[in-house]
């Protein structure tokens, strides 16, 4: 494989993970736990949300390893490391950011914090426990949604701070 289709196929898995991985925060913010919180999904919110989150929470790992590997890969290659010194790429310490906050999430809070406590809190208090865990995804996915946007815009030639 030549340099440039490695770089190409670096660039499509990175774009593919981000999909995956942000595609289903969408998701679970706009669409899975609202209705998980008003019972549309049964009665045992707890179950329904488990029943959702266990079959996303490996595809959500990969995809945001994938992005890592990815990630890296690209600025080694290219040699970008230079742009974390320049205030026109706040994007790219954007995406490292939102990138370490998810890969600590779902590889330490999840298994950790989520599954240890989650239940108990949920089982006592429902309305509050899954209202809490609605607003976390809701910063969450604004956070990922201005980087994507700054990203996007950022790698096209459209820099905020030229």
């Amino acid at each position: 494989m030549s340099t440039f289709e490695s770089l190409v196929l670096a660039r499509v898995l990175h774009v593919l993970g981000v999909v995956v991985w942000i595609g289903g925060v969408w998701m679970a913010t706009t669409a899975a736990l609202p209705a998980v919180r008003r019972g549309a999904l049964g009665a045992d919110s707890l179950a329904a949300f488990q029943a959702i989150e266990g079959r996303f929470v490996w595809q959500a790992r990969t995809a945001v390893l994938v992005v890592g590997l990815s990630g890296f890969y690209l600025l080694e290659r290219l040699h970008l490391w230079s742009r974390f010194s320049e205030v026109q790429f706040w994007w790219m310490h954007a995406m490292v950011c939102v990138w370490s906050l998810f890969f600590l999430l779902l590889f330490i809070g999840e298994p950790l914090v989520l599954h240890r406590y989650f239940p108990a809190w949920a089982r006592r208090s429902p309305e509050r426990a899954f209202a809490v865990l609605h607003w976390v995804h809701i910063v969450l996915l604004m956070l990922a949604m201005v980087t994507v946007f700054g990203a996007v815009a950022g790698s096209h030639g459209w820099l905020l701070f030229p």
